[in-house]
Parts: C-alpha cells; structure tokens; sequence
C-alpha cells in the first residue's frame, strides 16, 4: 500500500479509481488554500457528498487505524486537510470545531505570511506568533497534524519545538537535494529526525527538478539523498499531485484574494504554467511503480515499506488523537 502526504485538485470517481490502480491505499486531500470559516465548511459538506456517492471506492479516515484498514481493504482512505489555516478565521476554538468535523491536517501558512507565522516566501520570515504558538498547541491537542510544507524554516523550527506531538511536511524536497525556496533546509530535516517528523517528498516539477523527474530511478535517488538527511524513519511520499486543474485554479492558488497581480507561486516567469509531471509520473496511477523504483536504488523491504505507507502511519498514530 501507498500513502500520499498530499495531493489537490477536483477529485471525482475516476481519480479515485485511478489511485485504487496506483496501490494507493491513503491520500491528504486539499480541502482549501485561501478560504475562510464558511467556505472551508462548504468544502467539507462537498467531500462528504463526493465520498457518500463513491462509498465503494473511497471512505474518510479519522485514525491511523482507519487509513489502515480503509487502505487493506481495496478502497482510497481519505484524510481531510487544509493548505492554510485560514479556516480558522483567527479563533482559537475553532481548532477543536475543524477536528470534530474530521479534519486531520492543517498547514500553518500557505505562500503568504498570516497571523501564525512566516511562509516560505516572504523575504523574512517572522517565526511563530504567539497565536500560531496557540494553535500548534491546540492543534496537539484536537488530533490534528502540524503541516509545514510552505512554511518558513524559522517558523518550521519553532514549531518543531513547541509541538508536543511530531510535525509533518507533507510535501516537499530537500533543499541540499535541489535548490528551491519551497523545499526545506538540512537544519529543518535534522530536526524532524530528531523529534520522529516526517518529510513527503514531492514530485511537483518546479521544486523537484528536471533531472529527478527524468525517470522513477532518478527521483528515488532524491529519496534516498534526502534519507541520508532525515533518517529512514522521517522520510516518505508527498506527490502534491492536483487532479483536473485548470488555469482559473492554479491562478486562485497562487493569488488568491491578496493581490492584482500576477503570481507565480513555484514556477517563475521563464517557467510561469502548470508545469508537465514527471516522464516517469504522466497518469496517477504510475505511482504504482514508486516500491520497485526504491528498491532498484537499494533500499530494502522494510525500508520500502516505511517510505510508502509506515512512516505516515506511525506519524499518524501519533497526532491523530
């Protein structure tokens, strides 16, 4: 089985069906980047639609227990997250609403700054706020996981620090690996290995690179470049694979309400659209190929076997309630 730190996009059936051929047994869905209180609950009452009318190929887990068994059981496990915490409209108690409605995931920030603390792509990054400090918190506290996938390394390493509970980034690369302002620093990843965190390498082109989307050999290679850094333990799968993206979509993830202009989140003005997935990643289900690619670069059966799904679900356990 497999297990995607985060993937977004319009899902229907087929992209179900198309994680089922890809042996992906568990997914973290985008339920929002941008959105407030009221709009982040329309998602979760459209997901629970979309879930409801494909019951026999998919079911939303709240545990690591149900991911398991969602996951062994031929269906697609659904975890329920955010990309930003604007859900939480700046209240505290909020947390606690989100995670007894089933959200199990929230990033801190998106590609701005917000009230919690500093993105990656702000020229300083702030760290943790004293709010975020609350909400991290609170967040242990109502299950539900710390994501830093587009968060600041300053404001990442403090929240490592004051989470009682292991973080996660769910989607992205090593920064030593290849060089990019959304994949994060040997210090972050050091970190993780020492407080049992978990990085999901990503396959998005723009912060993987051209050569490490060349072939499945190439990119397990970043895998296992990335395992010398964090640890074996600390290391698994964040595709941040999108499903039926289009240009009004990609312009609302990178601009948002926040501004006029143009916005090229990852990507750049030489490289400013949707960029083309992986040679060796072209449909979702490739993704089947990911434990035969990591055991052709040398890793072992367990090893394959933390990297695709048990890493996450130790993680999993831990926060998830």
């Amino acid at each position: 089985m497999i297990i995607d730190g985060l993937q977004c996009g319009h899902f229907d059936r087929p992209a179900f069906q198309a994680l089922q051929a890809g042996n992906v047994g568990g997914v973290v869905v985008t339920c929002g980047f941008w959105e407030g209180a009221v709009e982040s609950l329309d998602s979760l009452g459209r997901w629970r639609d979309l879930v409801r009318e494909n019951a026999d190929v998919a079911e939303i887990a709240l545990t690591a227990a149900d991911v398991k068994r969602i996951g062994e059981s031929g269906k697609v496990a659904v975890i329920l997250g955010y990309q930003n915490s604007n859900l939480l409209d700046g209240r505290i108690r909020f947390v606690e609403f989100f995670a007894e409605l089933g959200v199990r995931v929230i990033q801190l920030t998106y590609n701005n700054q917000n009230e919690l603390g500093g993105s990656c792509y702000e020229a300083e990054d702030s760290g943790l706020a004293r709010y975020g400090k609350e909400v991290v918190r609170e967040m242990n506290n109502a299950g539900i996981l710390v994501d830093c996938s587009h968060v600041g390394d300053r404001t990442t390493l403090d929240a490592i620090e004051v989470s009682s509970k292991p973080i996660a980034v769910t989607h992205a690369n090593a920064r030593a690996v290849f060089d990019h302002s959304r994949n994060k620093s040997t210090d972050v990843l050091k970190a993780l290995r020492e407080t049992k965190g978990v990085i999901g390498c990503a396959t998005y082109r723009n912060i993987t690179g051209d050569f490490y989307c060349k072939t499945i050999e190439n990119w397990c290679t970043m895998v296992a470049k990335t395992v010398e850094i964090a640890g074996i333990d600390s290391v698994a799968i964040g595709t941040d694979r999108s499903h039926n993206f289009t240009p009004p979509d990609y312009a609302w993830m990178r601009q948002g309400r926040w501004t006029r202009g143009v916005d090229y989140g990852a990507g750049s003005a030489a490289r400013p659209g949707k960029q083309p997935p992986p040679e060796w990643f072209p449909n979702v289900e490739d993704m089947k190929i990911i434990p035969n690619g990591l055991r052709s670069v040398g890793f072992s059966e367990e090893e394959v076997a933390k990297i695709t799904h048990g890493n996450w679900l130790r993680l999993y356990e831990a926060t998830f309630a």
